[in-house]
């Protein structure tokens, strides 16, 4: 088991471009501001605060025609068809799911029912290459370009053991979902290396086979019954949806939970995360939107990257209820909820 120990990936954080006059811009395009489709999974979070702000602090004049999944992927395909027929500058998606419903993987057979020409830019996918969006991050090769959200496994699970040692990991996920997927083979290879036993379990699906919430708290109380002493909420879209009964059901078995998502931990009540901040993402995603607009760079040339400074966030009300506080050293440099 590797030894508890303080740390934090990475130093530089991101770095916003110099402003330029929104003049330069209106005139270089006819006194036209240019034109993002944006879909969005969940409606607008602090990653679309982050993406405008990026935007305006650097002069593009930008106006959004904004569309909502509302949390499925059936309106898909009539945004697709929206967006060939209102030609918009560039294309920004939101998540995984909705990232494959416009652009479709890059090694699809049939492409039609995709965006394939206008540039797509995403923020918050999990995992682009086990999606199969491109096939190389440093060089996407295709009309999509991005940003990932997720610190990498190893990373939170050293974090995780400097909050508490891991004996036992418990990780609930979507079978269907392919990032999840990815991320739960990580986690077998893992444990190896760091001397854990893994616990896992698949929300149910539906005739459908869509994941369902049914049997939720059954499945949180038979990993804490197997004795789990961490619940990880991993980057997975569905399980986002359902924090208002995850978090509560590890509560009630005792179990503390961390998150690899802000929202977990923020809205969610997990115990603690080590996360990409949504506003530090939506700028990162921001700054290649720049680059293809203001540049004319192509999204085939821009890699796909990860923030490289990440923040650790500790829930003070959820320690107290589980009697489980963190070291405290990690009080130093970690972000404390008190409320």
């Amino acid at each position: 088991m590797l030894p508890r120990r303080t740390f934090l990936g990475g130093a530089a954080g991101l770095l916003a471009g110099a402003a330029v006059p929104a003049t330069a811009f209106a005139q270089a395009r006819g006194d036209r501001p240019f034109r993002i489709y944006r879909v969005t999974y969940r409606g607008r979070t602090e990653v679309e605060d982050g993406f405008d702000d990026y935007l305006a602090s650097n002069g593009v004049a930008v106006e959004f025609i904004e569309r909502d999944a509302e949390r499925s992927t059936a309106r898909l395909p009539e945004f697709v068809e929206e967006i060939r027929a209102l030609a918009p500058d560039l294309v920004y998606t939101w998540g995984t799911s909705v990232t494959l419903g416009v652009a479709g993987r890059y090694d699809a057979a049939d492409r039609s029912g995709y965006i394939t020409d206008t540039p797509v830019v995403f923020a918050l996918v999990a995992s682009p290459l086990a999606a199969g969006l491109v096939a190389d991050l440093a060089d996407p090769g295709r009309n999509l370009t991005g940003a990932v959200h997720v610190v990498p496994p190893e990373t939170q699970l050293r974090a995780m053991h400097s909050y508490r040692p891991i004996t036992r990991l418990g990780v609930l996920y979507t079978s269907t979902e392919q990032n999840s997927l990815s991320i739960v083979e990580d986690l077998r290879r893992l444990r190896q290396t760091m001397g854990f036993s893994l616990i896992e379990r698949q929300f149910r699906l539906d005739g459908d086979g869509r994941p369902s919430p049914d049997g939720i708290e059954e499945l949180i109380a038979e990993i804490g019954a197997e004795g789990a002493n961490w619940l990880y909420l991993l980057p997975d879209t569905f399980l986002g949806t359902q924090y208002d009964r995850v978090v509560p059901a590890a509560l009630a078995n005792r179990l503390p939970t961390f998150g690899a998502a802000e929202l977990a931990i923020r809205q969610g009540g997990a115990l603690v995360g080590l996360i990409s901040r949504y506003y530090s993402v939506g700028q990162l995603a921001a700054s290649k939107a720049v680059r293809i607009l203001r540049d004319g760079a192509s999204p085939a040339e821009l890699p796909i990257e990860t923030l490289k400074r990440f923040s650790l966030i500790i829930n003070l009300p959820v320690a107290k209820q589980l009697d489980l506080y963190p070291p405290i050293e990690m009080l130093n440099y970690a972000e404390v909820l008190t409320g």
